[in-house]
């Protein structure tokens, strides 16, 4: 019988999304191997249910209130004296290879100490690696060189909203959400934009008293309720009773957020993060997709929210439960 594989799985922790497919590829990693965690970045909400071995600070990004990135908060965040540091002194003597999920502490360990160590790039940054994937017609170039180099892998499983090229692939979806039981109120409506102020979002939706919307917000620790509009904190039990309820969700324009919600067969109307290049690639995509897309909560933004309201369409995708094939893709077992 042969041993069992030895993996660090290392994960970027700056949002959620990275984190909602550790939630599911862990369980599955577990069965063909033993697997250690890494994460690093800032800015996670979520909680894992199962050990995370070592915690570094990483490199990331802070959300800013008024859509885009907070620059200044970013800068006094970034530690590289620290980055560097953690990178020579992970030890990677005990493992056969390295998942990796956008994350450059275990990427540049295994590269620059570690050379012949496979890493596999199992991620939606990965998928831009292909020319297929829809981009907008203004090209990031800096953000395309962050793609290549942020996180080097040895090979490439991207994840995307549709198969654009062979080595892409539709999004995985938590167990959680694929059992979730439906309940949809038909004037309830889920707002998560975690780089807008819950302030400047309420006093766009204040009029649209036809409507009940629930706003998560990075930016508050206290929930607080006013007539028609809620805000709360970014909080697992309550996130999970609304996604059950609300039939409508306003969203950033991130890979796993706006998949799950499509999953869900809720109405999207998504916001990219201004000047956020992936998400300004995403944002392409689902136009292309048929979901609407505004591009900031501006003054315009009150009458187009009450228009896509009125006209909403359901998207209808087709997301499979692929998330063994693609372990078993990663650890070379297919």
């Amino acid at each position: 019988m042969s041993k069992r594989k030895k993996i660090l799985y290392g994960v970027q922790a700056t949002g959620n999304g990275h984190l909602s497919r550790c939630l599911e590829f862990y369980p599955v990693l577990s069965k063909y191997a033993d697997v250690d965690v890494l994460l690093s970045g800032i800015q996670g909400d979520l909680e894992l249910p199962f050990p995370v071995k070592y915690r570094k600070h990483g490199w990331g990004y802070i959300f800013g209130k008024t859509g885009g990135i907070d620059y200044w908060g970013t800068a006094k965040s970034l530690k590289p004296i620290r980055i560097i540091k953690d990178i020579f002194q992970l030890d990677l003597s005990e493992y056969d290879m390295i998942v990796n999920d956008f994350e450059p502490i275990t990427a540049y360990a295994r590269k620059w100490r570690y050379k012949k160590m496979p890493c596999v790039a199992l991620s939606h940054q990965a998928s831009f690696f292909s020319k297929k994937i829809p981009r907008p017609r203004q090209k990031g170039y800096l953000a395309e060189f962050i793609f290549k180099y942020f996180a080097p892998s040895t090979k490439k499983i991207g994840l995307h909203f549709d198969n654009y090229d062979s080595d892409v692939y539709t999004p995985v979806i938590r167990k959680e959400i694929r059992e979730l039981q439906l309940n949809y109120k038909d004037n309830e409506v889920l707002v998560y934009l975690p780089a807008y102020a819950s302030e400047l979002i309420a006093e766009k939706l204040k009029s649209l008293t036809n409507y009940s919307f629930r706003i998560f917000s990075k930016h508050t620790n206290q929930e607080s309720h006013q007539g028609h509009i809620h805000i709360y904190p970014v909080d697992k039990v309550n996130w999970m009773s609304m996604l059950r309820t609300s039939a409508y969700a306003i969203m950033g324009a991130g890979f796993q957020g706006v998949s799950e919600m499509l999953y869900l067969k809720k109405k999207v109307l998504a916001i990219p993060m201004l000047a956020q290049y992936e998400q300004e690639c995403n944002a392409k995509a689902l136009t292309d997709m048929g979901v609407h897309v505004a591009t900031s909560i501006d003054e315009k933004f009150t009458e187009v929210a009450r228009t896509w309201l009125s006209d909403a369409k359901i998207v209808e995708v087709d997301y499979p439960n692929h998330t063994e094939q693609l372990v078993k893709m990663a650890l070379g077992l297919d």
